[in-house]
């Protein structure tokens, strides 16, 4: 039994893969009989010099570079450059001295060994590998044609240093993993697979993903203590991450590694549900000292049954739930990095791929990511199902944290001209002369073309920065904001949202982190449309029963425990209507109840787990965090909780009654009142946002000259009919409200002669009729109203 295997469980959470029990680890220490054919990689430098590739120091990291070696009597050249973007700026790396105190290191983080790439002559080729000790990673020709190239030591030296063989020789190499003939069977015809290293500005507004990994003790372990190692392993990791989600558009920034290398600081054990929220506990405090987006544990341990990794699901950018556990569970990073994405996307809000989904890629040729089991250790693409989901996950406002853009001054990196990312120095990059498409740039230089005032982005139009408050994101839910362009720039300005605790749903949730949970939302989600929270008694009376038909959660021994009364909105999720099973994969069953109501039968339904059930919704059935439960009212960790909103209420304490407070504490401005806080006229918006200018351009100035010009029309026309009519104007409206006789019928007695003129309140003066006010009244509204020539007192 190797390290890391055999230790004591809890209940499985997630099925990902069919792998074998226990992993095999040490990327560089292959059995004799390991696949393949020998192969010797050689540089190729400038010049035409071919230098051999040893597994020897120094090693070489230049920043661009070919590879040149033989697959299958096939000569291939492979186009290497350094992933500068995987490490960002102020990046660190902590380990744990012997006395248990944090040690932290800020590296160089352009100083490493990882590359993405192609093959020279295959269009669909994709590459993912490290120089660190020899040369070790993926090489995808096609759809249905890729290798993987790995060190190997021969002990000659005049013998080859490497072996490559295809992926599909893992099925049957010492049969380390299952059989693949049995997933054959039902798999749709096969698509091309897109490319994976996507033109970021081509595809619209990018997503970065502020990454932080943490090796725990046990792992550390693993790597025979060594921790340049298991430094080594967690960058191979996120390298091989950073590719599979690219395909996604979105990019991994790694902010941090953390190696637990003493012992670990939240509790790890068998049981993957226990280990997660101990994991997302701790969590909180590293953000507080590092924000980022997503924190990602690696451990060495071996979950129970075949669970290899949890996340909760659209948990990313909550500050409770934005994380995930995945076992090391691979010889080759790949395989681990393939487990890890698929938690990050199930935080993405992608769910397993159902039967028949997955049809760009059958089980030999690695299956999709979101797949719950592909018999095959290395999935790296994702299906159309994952595409929409993620799709439907970012209209609805999730992943907010993800469009901040960093910018060619966060990412200080050595600029290359023609490799498609635009860097400091460059006004746009389009990529190679052969592949540039660009009208507006240059591709020799970089630079823009005469007349081009930009390339890329949402606010680029044909060569064009579209003009300020053209809207460029709009809002995608009650908890979004929308931005504009500023005119100034590109880019869509960062996404915002309103700030936590304002009211959503009309009234009947508060926003949490972009979101608005309620009953209404998640019983749909459960149920499908048309179903609906259960009454209020049917949470009151089921979920104090403390079982589960309803519960208030568990403990850490599995048992239920019951709702209190306050709380019992906060239980397991009571739902009516909508479809007769609920829209969850796995073993999930009904459960319907029954209770009498004003004499009537009421029906509520839920959701049972199984107890051995795979899933990947922690918590699966129970009300979310977050979900009101009564006026300033929350439910957190099973219990209805008051919320405080004081930053709520001093951002709009600030903002004049005329607008909203966004995600960072400023205020939004309605149309027609100007930021930063909404008390003079302007486009409205924010300091964040844009202007949100009207779509009618020209009928802002009109407005804001009628907003002067209007109050002065009545002291206008009445300075006007002194002049022109005095023998019927003799005495004013305003004097005769001034008259003890005028007054003397008004409700409110001697009152400012303009608080409820008629011209104000639109209204005519409460003034009693018959008074002597009725001969002076009468001329002046036709004085103002009427043609003065042809009218007359009466």
């Amino acid at each position: 039994m190797g390290p890391g295997c055999g230790r004591p469980g809890g209940p499985p959470v997630l099925l990902l893969l069919l792998l074998p029990a226990c992993p095999l680890y040490s990327a560089l220490m292959f059995p004799g009989n390991v696949p393949g054919e020998p192969v010797t990689p050689h540089w190729v430098l400038d010049g035409g010099l071919w230098l051999k590739v040893t597994l020897e120091e120094p090693v070489l990291k230049p920043d661009v570079v070919l590879v040149a070696l033989e697959a299958e009597g096939q000569d291939l050249l492979l186009e290497l450059e350094k992933n500068h973007r995987l490490l960002a700026p102020g990046y660190t790396e902590t380990h744990y001295s012997p006395d248990g105190q944090p040690v932290v290191l800020f590296p160089n983080h352009t100083d490493h060994c990882h590359y993405h790439g192609r093959v020279r002559g295959f269009l669909e080729s994709w590459v993912v590998l490290n120089t660190c000790s020899g040369i070790s990673g993926l090489i995808v020709l096609s759809s249905n044609i890729s290798y993987y190239l790995h060190p190997w030591a021969s002990g000659d030296k005049n013998f080859s240093s490497h072996k490559i063989f295809r992926m599909e020789q893992l099925f049957t190499w010492r049969g380390a993993w299952i059989e693949s003939s049995k997933y054959k069977a039902g798999m749709a015809s096969l698509s091309q697979v897109p490319q994976s290293r996507v033109r970021r500005e081509v595809r619209g507004s990018p997503r970065y993903l502020e990454l932080y990994i943490v090796a725990d003790h046990t792992l550390f372990l693993v790597r025979h203590q060594n921790l340049n190692r298991t430094r080594q392993r967690l960058l191979e990791v996120a390298n091989c991450v950073d590719q599979i989600l690219r395909s996604l558009d979105i990019q991994v920034v790694l902010t941090g590694l953390e190696v637990w290398t003493e012992q670990d600081h939240s509790r790890i054990t068998q049981d993957a549900n226990a280990t997660l929220w101990a994991f997302l506990h701790w969590r909180r405090g590293l953000w507080a000292r590092r924000p980022h987006d997503s924190t990602q544990l690696l451990t060495g341990r071996t979950f129970q049954g075949t669970t290899v990794g949890l996340a909760p699901v659209e948990g990313m950018c909550s500050a409770e739930s934005s994380g995930g556990v995945s076992m090391d569970h691979s010889e080759l990073p790949i395989g681990t990095a393939a487990t890890m994405a698929h938690e990050i996307g199930h935080s993405l809000g992608l769910h397993h791929d159902p039967d028949g989904c997955c049809v760009e890629a059958d089980a030999e040729q690695g299956g999709c990511v979101m797949e719950a089991a592909t018999g095959h250790p290395f999935p790296r693409i994702f299906s159309a199902c994952s595409r929409r989901q993620l799709r439907t996950f970012f209209r609805k406002g999730g992943g907010a944290c993800l469009s901040d853009n960093p910018g060619p001054g966060l990412l200080v990196l050595p600029t290359r001209c023609g490799n498609g990312f635009v860097e400091a120095g460059e006004e746009c990059d389009c990529g190679s002369d052969q592949r540039c498409p660009d009208p507006c740039c240059f591709a020799h230089n970089c630079s823009l073309r005469a007349g081009a005032q930009c390339a890329h982005g949402d606010c680029c139009a044909q060569c064009l920065l579209k003009p300020a408050g053209t809207p460029c994101r709009p809002a995608v839910s009650d908890c979004d904001l929308p931005e504009f362009c500023t005119g100034a720039s590109p880019h869509c300005p960062t996404d915002i949202y309103l700030l936590d605790g304002s009211p959503c749903a009309k009234g009947r949730g508060y926003c949490v982190d972009g979101w608005c949970p309620t009953l209404e939302q998640q019983c749909q989600q459960l149920w499908g449309p048309g179903s609906q929270p259960a009454p209020e008694p049917c949470f009151q009376e089921m979920n104090s029963m403390g079982n589960s038909q309803g519960n208030c959660g568990q403990d850490s021994k599995g048992s239920f425990f019951p709702c209190a009364q306050r709380d019992a909105q906060c239980g397991k999720l009571l739902c009516q209507g909508g479809e007769q099973n609920p829209f969850v994969l796995g073993r999930v069953v009904t459960m319907d109840s029954t209770i009498l109501r004003e004499g009537h039968e009421v029906a509520c339904h839920g959701v049972l787990v199984l107890p051995d059930t795979q899933l990947d919704q922690p918590g699966l059935g129970l009300v979310e965090p977050g979900t009101r439960c009564g006026p300033k009212m929350v439910c957190q960790h099973g219990q209805c909780q008051n919320a405080t909103f004081r930053e709520l209420e001093r951002c709009l304490s600030a903002c004049n009654n005329h607008g909203v407070c966004n995600s960072n504490h400023n205020c939004h401005c309605a149309v027609g009142w100007d930021p930063p806080f909404c008390d003079k006229p302007g486009f409205g918006g924010s300091m964040d946002s844009g202007p949100a200018q009207p779509a009618n351009r020209d009928a802002f100035p009109v407005a804001m000259l009628l907003s002067f010009l209007l109050p002065l029309l009545p002291g206008a026309g009445l300075a006007w009919c002194y002049y022109q009519l005095p023998t019927l104007c003799r005495r004013p409206r305003w004097c005769c409200r001034r008259d003890p006789v005028c007054n003397r019928g008004h409700p409110l007695g001697d009152v400012h002669p303009m608080e409820f003129d008629s011209i104000v309140t639109g209204e005519p003066s409460p003034l009693a009729p018959g008074t002597s006010c009725q001969q002076c009244l009468h001329p002046s509204s036709l004085a103002l109203f009427s043609d003065p020539e042809n009218s007359a007192p009466t």
